[in-house]
């Protein structure tokens, strides 16, 4: 008898759906792992997975606030500094019967209200703590956010190629249809306007109408970032054409280059003034996951909505109260993300030194493994301007292509699981994040300590060498 819980039985989006993250590379490593081979998972973005130490000053808060009779004990101030006691005796106070209780489902008011002064102070122009929803983790906000949009088949979302397979898996699951716009790899992972038309034009001649653009910026896994003239384009086509922009702004904090700082596309919007301010409608989103502070665990995020009707809000802000309310030790840690310690304040010259130290070592790492790879046999990658990712063209012989075919893989599957196998470096195949025909990468963290890396890139040097040498033709193939 069949039941409704067989394969055969399942909702078919959800069969279609698929997460390449922690796909078949993340499986045979967890595999090897148990049989005992040293791994280093460099497929997700998860910085203390790989050694990078949490910041105390948070840590300090949160902890009091998960333990609120430590702040009782006499002897508290003998462990914790006093701006980290005033600190959580704040966001106590701002719940509703400590972090055991739940929240407003769009998060706490105080807190909220905190992340709208952080707009303000970078972008320049108010922002309203009721169009501020706090979620766990900006994964959720996201998939919240394209469950309004989505109605059916006929809908379409501009996706960047390659993108963060976040994307195509929510799409799926909800029925959607993505669409796909490519940046371009030779002008350093840029975004071409006619080329997005291109993809607008294209989807509508299949019926689809396009109701939303992703933008990730800096880029996830391709590492660039978009510079102003190139936000305002995106935007003046998100007003011709009606589209809702949806910019995935989660790796501000990431940046190691001076050339390209991270602007948002609220400030450009702002910037740009009416008719366009008034009228391009703009969901943002970021996450206390990334950045120098790497909490991926505590899934803390937030979204903030600029131009969206007032009704439109009530319904999301209802599908929000279907899960009562978002994390609230995490709500804390946006608090604190938002607004950390201050010059002057006790704690503020070691938050400083530890947030600094992380930044100037991950901007290190950046260059080792940019220059590592494109030192390696027909392999070239551009430099990570941000992010948290290195993502090189990884320019595989015929013979191994072939070889790939002979057993049911994709090309880049079959390098990626060679490269585990020889080195324990579990990395995404490109294939997982979209890539133009024929052409194949791979991503790796750039999150491996920096005492680590050498030996990491050496690694990979020497294996990518012997691959070559057992796939290459010298009978005249160079992709080089």
């Amino acid at each position: 008898m069949s039941k409704s819980l067989d394969y055969e039985n399942l909702n078919e989006n959800v069969k279609k759906c698929q997460y390449a993250v922690r796909g078949e590379l993340y499986l045979r490593a967890s595999e090897l792992q148990k049989e005992g081979k040293k791994i280093i998972f460099t497929n997700v973005g998860n910085p203390h997975a790989l050694g990078q130490k949490p910041l105390t000053f948070p840590r300090q808060v949160v902890a009091l606030c998960q333990a609120p009779f430590l702040l009782d004990d006499p002897n508290v101030g003998l462990l914790f500094p006093a701006d980290a006691i005033a600190k959580a005796k704040h966001y106590i106070s701002l719940t509703s019967g400590g972090l055991g209780a739940y929240s407003d489902s769009r998060g706490l008011p105080g807190v909220r209200k905190e992340v709208a002064e952080f707009i303000e102070r970078r972008d320049g122009y108010p922002s309203d703590p009721e169009l501020i929803f706090l979620t766990d983790g900006a994964s959720k906000g996201v998939m919240q956010i394209l469950q309004s949009i989505i109605r059916g088949a006929h809908d379409g979302i501009l996706v960047p190629v390659p993108q963060y397979p976040l994307y195509s898996a929510t799409i799926s699951l909800l029925g959607g249809s993505l669409v796909p716009y490519f940046l371009e790899e030779t002008a350093n992972w840029g975004l071409d306007i006619g080329s997005l038309r291109q993809s607008v034009a294209q989807a509508r001649s299949q019926g689809i109408t396009v109701r939303a653009m992703v933008i990730i910026n800096p880029g996830n896994p391709t590492g660039q970032c978009l510079s102003e003239a190139n936000l305002k384009e995106i935007l003046n086509f998100c007003y011709q054409n009606n589209v809702v922009l949806l910019g995935d702004e989660v790796y501000q904090q990431n940046i190691y280059q001076d050339e390209r700082p991270f602007i948002s596309a609220r400030k450009v919007l702002m910037d740009m003034g009416p008719p366009i301010s008034k009228a391009v409608e703009l969901v943002s989103f970021h996450t206390v996951s990334k950045g120098y502070w790497g909490e991926c665990g505590q899934r803390g995020g937030y979204f903030e909505m600029t131009n969206i009707s007032p009704k439109t809000v009530e319904e999301i802000y209802k599908i929000s109260s279907i899960s009562l309310s978002p994390n609230v030790p995490a709500q804390i840690f946006m608090g604190l993300m938002v607004n950390p310690p201050k010059p002057g304040d006790i704690s503020y010259d070691q938050f400083h030194r530890e947030s600094k130290g992380i930044l100037e070592s991950l901007r290190k790492r950046a260059h080792i493994m940019t220059d590592g790879f494109n030192s390696c046999r027909n392999v070239v990658c551009n430099f990570t301007e941000g992010a948290m990712y290195s993502f090189p063209q990884i320019r595989l012989p015929p013979k191994a292509i072939e070889a790939a075919k002979s057993v049911g893989k994709v090309p880049d599957v079959f390098y990626c699981l060679k490269l585990l196998e020889a080195t324990g470096i579990s990395t995404v195949p490109g294939s997982g994040f979209g890539q133009k025909e024929g052409v194949f990468h791979l991503r790796t963290t750039i999150l491996p300590a920096e005492e680590d890396m050498p030996a990491i890139m050496d690694s990979f040097k020497k294996f990518n060498d012997e691959f070559m040498e057992q796939y290459e033709d010298y009978r005249g193939y160079s992709r080089m």
